[in-house]
């Protein structure tokens, strides 16, 4: 009877450490995305700042004009 026991408890060992490995791969792969994004996101606050202070530097006057198609 302990020997059967001891058989199912390595086996239950068994697919724990392999759901464990497969739960390690997914979280680096979305942590590796986290960063991409977080990266991304950085870049595109930068363009905006940059169109932004490009518009104040231009025309004080841009956000009160009418768009083209009025």
């Amino acid at each position: 009877m302990q020997e059967q026991e001891l058989i199912e408890l390595q086996t239950q060992l068994a697919f724990q450490e392999q759901a464990l490995g497969e739960l390690n791969t997914v979280v680096t792969r979305q942590q590796q995305q986290i960063d991409r994004l977080q990266l991304e996101l950085k870049l595109l606050l930068e363009k905006i700042e940059a169109v932004e202070g490009r518009v104040e530097l231009g025309s004080t006057t841009a956000a009160a004009e009418r768009p083209p198609h009025y």
